[in-house]
């Protein structure tokens, strides 16, 4: 019969104990992980069967009243009014095959209405250099602007600072609080992204429709549920064989 001392039987429960814990602190890690995963693979398939259903909606006529921006979200709208150049700004680093280029976000007088909404004319080449703006041609007078409701993102880049900009006419992303400020003017919040034949301007409207990771979130979701079951089998069968061995 085996006789253990008193500090070997108490060095022996510290360490179950310290195991059990960091056992239970990697299941809950684990299983988080597993969710926030699944979460956002269930968020991104909402967002897509939206856009999906609301392509074929009746384009709603924008006007002066403000609008609901999550309800219009990815519906098709239109709009009457007469642009303003000289509030045009562009965004930086938009690539169409491969070229370096900008977005041309055009601000709407809209029709009878000191309010305005923005709209994303489409894509420019960018090829003197970043020291000389691209030259586009507005439209002069009335006009009719179809496309589809877009609400711009207030969230940061991921990792990556917001750097000082190098024209006040060059922006990184659309910021509707930051151009309401500088027009002085109400702004609907909702950007309109032109459709592709809405206007001859030689500007490209070349829209792909966002890519569809929720495969990609289900499996990482998969993954960090089977090192949770993996972590509470190999935990179990340590057990067992400590059990077995005393």
């Amino acid at each position: 019969m085996r006789i253990y001392h008193p500090s070997m039987l108490l060095t022996d429960f510290k360490f179950r104990w310290v195991a059990l814990l960091a056992v239970v602190a990697g299941l809950v890690l684990f299983i988080e992980l597993g969710l926030w995963q699944t979460h956002k693979g269930d968020r991104l398939q909402a967002q897509l069967d939206q856009r999906a259903a609301r392509q074929h909606n009746v384009a709603t006529r924008i006007t002066a009243d403000l609008v609901d921006a999550a309800a219009l979200q990815d519906a098709p709208i239109t709009v009457a009014g007469v642009y303003e150049p000289e509030r045009q700004f562009f965004l930086d680093n938009r690539q169409e095959n491969g070229q370096p280029g900008v977005h041309v976000i055009t601000p709407l007088r809209i029709e009878g209405s000191d309010v305005r909404i923005l709209v994303n004319r489409g894509w420019i080449g960018w090829t003197q250099g970043r020291s000389v703006l691209p030259q586009v041609s507005t439209p002069a007078g009335p006009v009719q602007v179809s496309g589809v409701a877009l609400v711009p993102s207030t969230k940061p880049f991921f990792l990556m600072s917001e750097r000082p900009e190098a024209s006040a006419r060059l922006w990184l992303r659309i910021d509707l609080a930051r151009f309401a400020a500088r027009s002085g003017q109400s702004v609907q919040p909702v950007v309109v992204q032109q459709n592709q034949d809405d206007a001859s301007d030689g500007l490209i409207r070349h829209w792909p429709p966002p890519e569809n990771r929720v495969g990609t979130h289900r499996g990482y979701a998969f993954q960090w549920f089977g090192m949770a079951l993996a972590l509470l089998v190999f935990y179990l069968v340590a057990v067992f064989r400590k059990k077995g061995q005393s």
